[in-house]
């Protein structure tokens, strides 16, 4: 049994009990464990601008101590001038740079609700992980983040203001996270799926997100230096890229993997990992992860036409154990085909590239087969 709808809301709703609650229709770039706390204005205030204009490092040293960070939307661009950090958003392009002017409205323009936004007069928005379920069977949710409202006129000063939010936004980021694994030893964490579907129950969908926490060490830090994980990610994201241009996938004769259209980009594997890519790849419907032993001579041979001379006692015990439910195998092999991609691009292009699916269904590659290219 996981745990209802109505009691996940239950767990979540102190998140946004006592302050106002606003949502955004970009849900999906905002990252898990992510604690931006950003200056918002619906119209400017000069006092409160002349303040992060000037004070924007000393406020974020004390952020610092409590792990939270503030942004000023008309400082961040200029924080992602990085030729790396740009290719790996946007690998389709040659160059470019970040428009250097990013209004204190930005993310008001992406409000789920555009008649409140003379709620936001000026504040911040804490990006916290306060969500409410919608979709229990979809595993789809909706974050609901706080607004804190600032006032210059007021009688505590910007600085002490500025404080006070910093407190209540770490109480809520201690309860939340309180709140949450209170419930992992519970019904939320019970499986109802029978044992022969162990992989496929243990399978990361990154459907309704997406994590780094399963991909090997090196990619995982190399991500996360590019990524610019959190608000800047997705800046980089409706500035740069807002169409996302997916590239041809070339298959060579020797099977290389080739991107022609993201600068002749190769993404490299280790053999049996890219055996197992592309026998999804020859399966656009996709593999539900119980019927994989069926799959087995096929992705044997598969293997043999990349290593004609590999087919050792080690690998045959290999290929058994990817094609065997039972075992974590194809997930570990799911999670490096995914480093492989989200290692040279941001994952916004890279979902289109990995095997994925939710649990019971097929996993499968969900880029369309008229841009894949066999020679």
């Amino acid at each position: 049994m996981r745990l209802s709808p109505e009691k996940y809301n239950d767990v979540f709703h102190f998140l946004t009990s006592d302050d106002v609650a606003v949502e955004f229709n970009t849900n999906a770039y905002f990252r898990e464990n992510q604690y931006d706390l950003v200056y918002v204005a619906s119209e400017e205030d000069e006092c409160i601008s002349r303040i992060f204009e000037h004070h924007l490092g000393f406020i974020n040293k004390i952020a610092a101590q409590y792990k939270m960070h503030f942004t000023y939307m008309p400082a961040l661009a200029s924080e992602l001038q990085d030729d790396e950090i740009l290719r790996y958003s946007d690998p389709a392009k040659t160059g470019g740079c970040v428009p250097n002017l990013v209004g204190n409205d930005f993310l008001l323009q992406t409000l789920k609700h555009p008649d409140e936004k003379d709620k936001f007069k000026h504040g911040i928005v804490c990006l916290d992980n306060g969500f409410r379920w919608i979709n229990h069977e979809k595993e789809e949710y909706t974050f609901v983040h706080s607004f804190f409202p600032l006032n210059s006129s007021a009688d505590k000063s910007i600085a002490q203001q500025l404080y006070e939010i910093l407190l209540k936004a770490q109480r809520r980021k201690k309860k939340a996270n309180s709140s949450y694994y209170g419930t992992m030893g519970g019904d939320f964490m019970v499986s109802d799926t029978a044992p022969e579907d162990y992989a496929d129950d243990h399978f990361n969908s990154q459907i309704n997100g997406e994590s780094t926490d399963d991909l090997i060490r090196e990619i995982r830090e190399r991500v996360e230096k590019l990524r610019q994980r959190g608000l800047a990610g997705y800046v980089l994201y409706e500035l740069l890229h807002p169409e996302g241009k997916l590239s041809k996938m070339v298959i060579t004769k020797d099977y290389r993997l080739i991107l022609t259209d993201y600068h002749d980009m190769e993404i490299k594997m280790e053999p049996l990992v890219k055996a197992v890519y592309l026998l999804f790849l020859k399966h656009p419907d996709g593999i539900r992860f119980k019927e994989l032993p069926d799959y087995r001579d096929e992705l044997t041979e598969i293997y043999l036409k990349l290593k004609p001379n590999g087919l050792t006692d080690k690998v045959r015990k290999s290929i058994e154990d990817v094609t065997n439910p039972l075992l974590n195998s194809i997930n570990e092999k799911c999670a490096r085909i995914r480093g492989a991609f989200v290692g040279q691009f941001d994952n916004y292009l890279a979902k289109y590239y990995y095997i994925d699916g939710l649990r019971a269904e097929p996993k499968k590659i969900s880029l369309s087969r008229e841009l894949v290219v066999w020679e």
